[in-house]
């Protein structure tokens, strides 16, 4: 016997035997909640009936599953835009990383794991100084095809 449960949400249509088994089990009901098809299976008599005793029947759209999340996504979207690593989110907040990943990518986050190997910004700013792509690549150490390809691809 559940007497703290006011509203209960059902899947299939009330039968005399569904209500006084509901009746037992939530003796504080106020209202039940079915899905439009189920309302359009169950007998208007019953309703009226559940009605008399000050219970509520009404349609209630329940569908898809349920959020897990409770906002947490939210949370790891401001760690991670505060400049922590999805690793270090995972860390503080007990979640493993995939989860971090996943909540992420909900949030519609571009995640940059990755760590570059040259410096991008260094590279453009030599050539905006008119440096040529083998200047660059001697003052910087680096490979001429990749001064060419961050020229070419950023």
């Amino acid at each position: 016997m559940n007497e703290d449960i006011v509203e209960v949400h059902i899947t299939k249509a009330l039968t005399s035997s569904i209500i006084v088994e509901m009746l037992d089990k939530y003796p504080n009901l106020e209202r039940i909640t079915c899905a439009p098809s189920v309302y359009g299976r169950t007998s208007q008599t019953y309703i009226s009936a559940l009605k008399q005793l000050d219970i509520g029947v009404e349609k209630k759209y329940n569908w898809g599953a349920k959020s897990r999340t409770d906002g947490l996504e939210f949370e790891i979207k401001k760690l991670y835009e505060d400049g922590l690593s999805a690793k270090e989110i995972a860390q503080k907040t007990g979640i493993t990383l995939n989860r971090v990943y996943y909540l992420l990518r909900k949030c519609r986050v571009s995640v940059h794991n990755r760590k570059t190997k040259h410096d991008y910004d260094k590279v453009k700013r030599y050539k905006a100084e008119g440096l040529s792509a083998k200047e660059i690549a001697q003052k910087l150490d680096i490979p001429l095809r990749s001064v060419y390809y961050i020229l070419n691809n950023r």
